[in-house]
Formats: C-alpha cells, structure tokens, sequence
C-alpha cells in the first residue's frame, strides 16, 4: 500500500488535546504520510474532538459536517474523528454520520496510522479504536509542534481526580496518571533543542502532579527540574487547583527565575453554596486567602481564572458574592462560560436549572465588571519595564506583537512595540510600558 496519502488535521478544544494532535501528527508523517493545510486536497481527514460544554459539542459537530462534504466536494478518501467526542459518543458518530469512516478515543491516538491505514485498504469498512481511559501517557512518541516554535504545550499528567458535578472529563479521560519525572525532563531538553525557549505545563490538574507516584514526586520538583534545561527561557503552570497550591510550590515560584510569576487557577464560583453542589473542596474564605498570600509571596504576581455562571440553584444572592469577590480580587485575567447542563453529570440530574436568558445576563454582568478591572490594571503599568516574547508582526506595519509573563498565548493580552528596525520572533526583548488599552499594551523598546 503506497503511504505517501495526503492528510489534513483539525485540532478542536484545550491545549491538552492540541498535544495529543501533534503526536498524531508526527506519528502519520513518521509513516510516510505527507500532510497539507487544505483540506479540499487531503485524502485523509482526521478531526479531533471536544464535548467538554454544549457549545464545544455543538463545535465538534459542525465541523465534521464541514469536512465531509470533500468526500464528495474535494479529495478525501478517509474521515476520522478521534479525541473526547469520539470516546463519549462513538456509537453513535459511526450510526448517525454515515460520512465518518472511523473512530478513536482518547487512550488510543497512538493507534491512528493503523486505523487510517485500514481505512484506506478496506474501503468502506467502519473502524473503531478504544483502549481503556486509565491507560499509562505513551511515552517517546514522535511530535510536530503546531504551535509557534518557540512555544509548546507540555502535558505532565493526563485524566482526572476530582469530581465536580458539572464535568464529563474523569469519564472520557480516566482517573490521574502523571507522567514520570525524568520522561518530561527529557521532552524538555528535545523541546529545548528544537527551538523551543516557553514551555507551558498542562494538565486537568497541574498541581495534583506527582500525588499518585512512588516517592516524594512534586509539582514544585518538576519546576525545579525543569528550571535546569538549557534553552528554556519561561516555565508557564495552567489549570491551578487552589486547594493543592502548596507553600513548596508557591516558594519555587517565587525563588526559580524560569517560572513565570503567571497561574491559571481555575475556581468556578465563590459563594459557599454552589462551591459544594459543585463539589469543589474550597470555600469562599479559603480562596480569598489563597488569593492573597499568592499576591503577597510572589512579587508580580499574575492570577488568570475561569467562572462558571447560572449553576443549578445560583440565588441572586450567590451571584452577587460572586461579583463582590471578582471586584475584591481584581483577577488579572478571567474568562466565564455560562453553566452548560452535561449528560451523564450529577449536576444535570439537579432541580433548579437555571433559564439561559439569566445565564447570560449573568455572564455579561461579570464580564463588564471584569471590563473595568482590567483597564485600571493595564493603566497602571504605564512607565513599568518587562521583558517580552517577540512574536510577529502587524501586516504592512512598523509594529511588532509580543507577550509579557503575564501572557499565556491566545487567551491573554498582547504587547504592541513599534519599531522600524529587525525583531525575531522568539526573541526577548526589555520594553518600557508607554501607553495602555482595555487589555493590551503599548512598550517602547529599551
């Protein structure tokens, strides 16, 4: 069978499931096959997806009606949905989209060269690739980074622990497994030998890392270790749980001059009621006063969360604790997501469901108090100096694109430096804060 089929990927949903992408990626051009961008000239379509809330689901959806129209339209051959749409629903993309040739779950992406390859051998056969969610991270497998090369996601643990009401991941991606310490050391150094000066360490649960290894594994160890690899510039933690925020993570944060002063702490809520039918182990106190000892460690320090609005039962008055907090907080970053009832989650079998006009209201509410926060604080660094990450170019403009370390890539803010000389992207630059929008800015270079 000649290999050299042409293949096109679309990657859907978090940054965990780009990585598992970019392992397919290598893994069928390692194979022979030759990957292109256009999806109307590739025999093998290949989407990988989420169902993570409605919207992501309904995302998913849409987009592998989109590209099975080149079965007709275009070149393909070979339409194959892998990550967590298909694990939830296999049974029934394969009965209800005729379009689709085959399935892979999420345990299974190693698998895809062998389930593209019978696709194409047995023309019309229906495939299926399921290994158990609690399977060990395979390990060493080949990688094209799809990210910018200076950056790349690391995933130090996959599946999850926790059981908060509202999710379906612990039973897409299976209980907590961190990978060994010396594995990702070593992704390290090749990440770091190819060009790679970020790395961006994700998991559903980056400080549970280490808890379900043999001796005194840590996230803070890791950081430490990591710290050491030559070429790494920033160390950046995403998907914070506060409970596990330890005084030993919090000091190696502050004392390793690689750890960006950046969490992602995902909280959800802060009134007390709605934190336990969410099943969420801290309390409003307990978080104002993770919060604030953060900000009082770690000089700098940069806190981004995520908010779940219009929970099943959210009185006015849980919303409103909620927005005083938010305000008392001043979150550097934040992002909300109406509340999306989940099949097969505890909190979708609750009474009190919440009507979606007052989700989104609710939504719009935080967003213009979070709107006024963000201002104040990009204002008030006019006149601070940072380093930045070059990474681009404005079309046609003598003004660079950069990010600070308060900056994870696509989600945050932007630095704009306008300067009529050579930047490399990739390249750390000193700037001086001169002017400041709602949430980017402007720097000179130093």
């Amino acid at each position: 069978m000649n290999l050299k089929h042409t293949i096109a990927f679309v990657s859907l949903g978090c940054d965990k499931n780009l990585v598992d992408s970019e392992h397919m990626l290598g893994l069928l051009n390692a194979a022979g096959f030759t990957l292109i961008a256009d999806e109307s000239e590739a025999e093998v379509l290949v989407v990988n997806t989420c169902c993570f809330i409605e919207d992501a689901k309904r995302e998913s959806i849409e987009q592998i009606l989109e590209v099975a129209k080149y079965k007709e339209e275009g070149a393909c051959k070979a339409l194959i949905v892998t990550g967590c749409m298909a694990q939830r629903y296999k049974q029934e993309i394969l009965d209800e989209m005729p379009e689709v040739d085959a399935v892979v779950g999420t345990t299974s992406y190693d698998k895809i060269v062998e389930t593209v390859s019978e696709v194409l051998k047995e023309n019309g056969v229906k495939v299926q690739n399921f290994d158990t969610i609690d399977r060990e991270h395979i390990e060493n497998m080949p990688r094209i980074l799809t990210t910018a090369g200076y950056f790349a996601y690391m995933k130090i643990a996959e599946g999850c622990d926790n059981k908060c009401t509202y999710c379906i991941i612990p039973s897409l991606r299976g209980k907590y497994r961190s990978r060994p310490m010396d594995q990702l050391v070593n992704e390290a150094e090749r990440l770091a030998k190819d060009g790679v000066s970020e790395l961006i360490l994700v998991a559903q649960d980056t400080t549970l890392y280490g808890t379900d290894l043999p001796g005194d594994e840590t996230l803070a160890k890791l950081l430490r270790r990591l710290g050491q690899v030559e070429g790494i510039e920033w160390i950046r933690i995403l998907y914070c749980y506060p409970e596990n925020i330890t005084d030993e993570l919090i000091e190696e944060i502050k004392t390793n001059d690689k750890v960006c002063n950046y969490l992602d702490i995902p909280i959800q809520h802060a009134a007390d009621p709605v934190l336990k039918r969410m099943a969420r182990k801290s309390t409003n106190a307990e978080l104002i006063a993770k919060m604030t000892k953060l900000r009082k460690e770690i000089p700098g320090m940069a806190i981004r969360t995520t908010l779940i609005v219009g929970f099943p039962g959210e009185t006015e008055e849980d919303f409103e604790v909620l927005c005083n907090f938010v305000k008392e907080m001043r979150f550097d970053r934040l992002g909300v997501f109406t509340y999306s009832q989940e099949e097969g989650t505890p909190a979708a079998r609750l009474t009190e469901q919440i009507d979606e006009e007052v989700k989104a209201k609710r939504k719009d509410i935080i967003m213009a108090i979070q709107h006024e926060i963000s201002e104040a604080l990009t204002h008030e660094k006019v006149g601070q100096k940072m380093r930045v990450l070059i990474e681009g170019k404005l079309t046609g403009e003598d003004v660079y694109i950069a990010r600070s370390y308060q900056d994870a890539p696509e989600i945050d803010g932007q630095v704009f430096i306008p300067f009529e000389g050579e930047l490399i992207s990739g390249d750390y630059v000193d700037v001086e804060i001169t002017e400041a929008s709602d949430y980017d800015l402007i720097g000179a270079l130093i």
